[in-house]
């Protein structure tokens, strides 16, 4: 989003989404990983109880140093996408990872954004950790390169709307051009358009999950919500993230659609005590 203020009031918008809720189908899509070791594939689990949501330079010569263990190769449009299959069709989003072992995932929505995505971009390569951001294609739009430095980085890329609207208010038509119109500009930046998307204050319907398994992706939605966007404190955005610190979280926080420096000083401080407790930060693998 390029305002900072959204067209729908945030509380209608998140009384609309609870009415719509959803609990999670939970299959194997996940992959843990520690200390850049291989890839774990995580087994499905019980499907959790419902919650409501909340709200380049060209190469040189000589051979390339070795990459760190976190980061992957990037993707170029010169490179042949492999397409994949479309995913079946839910009826629910994806709220949280199988409960195996010590995993969570930091998601952060609404970017990318200049002002405060490269602080995140910046601590996330420190701790070595990968993330996802699901990206608004209006914002992405404008800021193609911070998608290479996502994709580069081995983050993973996630559709969030062109322009953040109330998904259940649009026609299908709307939906799909408000989705395909993201995916184009991630996939003409990086090279492979996003398999994952989310919907605007979660609020779902029937024709986003179908318009977005047509388009090959997943649907995640969240299990903790720091609610940073409310500006609460960057101390209050910590405790957030660490009491809901659990086997399995996926963490809802924010890089763009408003003042985020809270949400970045609070990641500066909270990711290191998750990593220390033992948890793996991870990120979703189809």
């Amino acid at each position: 989003m390029k305002k900072d203020e959204l067209h729908v009031p945030r509380r209608s918008a998140l009384r609309l989404a609870a009415a719509l809720g959803g609990a999670a189908i939970v299959g194997g899509l996940f992959a843990a990983e520690s200390g850049g070791g291989p890839e774990r594939a995580l087994r499905p689990s019980e499907p959790p109880s419902p919650a409501p949501p909340a709200q380049g330079p060209g190469a040189a010569a000589a051979p390339p140093p070795r990459a760190s263990s976190y980061r992957l190769q990037p993707m170029t449009a010169q490179a042949p996408v492999a397409r994949r299959a479309a995913p079946p069709v839910r009826t629910r989003p994806f709220l949280e990872l199988p409960a195996e072992g010590r995993t969570m995932v930091l998601t952060f929505d609404d970017g990318p954004d200049p002002r405060y995505t490269p602080g995140v971009l910046k601590t996330l390569r420190e701790h070595e950790v990968r993330a996802m951001f699901f990206v608004c294609g209006e914002m992405a739009d404008y800021n193609p390169d911070l998608l290479r430095e996502m994709s580069d980085d081995g983050h993973v890329i996630g559709n969030h709307t062109w322009s953040h609207p109330l998904v259940p208010g649009l026609a299908p038509s709307s939906i799909r051009r408000e989705l395909g119109r993201t995916s184009d500009v991630v996939e003409k930046a990086v090279g492979a358009p996003p398999l994952w998307y989310r919907a605007p204050y979660g609020a779902w319907n029937r024709h986003s999950f179908e318009i977005g398994a047509e388009l090959g992706m997943e649907p995640l939605a969240w299990t903790v919500d720091t609610l940073d966007w409310t500006e609460p404190g960057t101390n209050t955005i910590v405790r957030r993230v660490l009491d809901g610190a659990a086997p399995g979280v996926v963490v809802l926080s924010h890089d763009a659609g408003g003042d985020r420096s809270q949400s970045v000083a609070a990641l500066r401080r909270y990711l290191p005590r998750l990593i220390d407790e033992g948890y793996d930060i991870t990120v979703p693998h189809r």
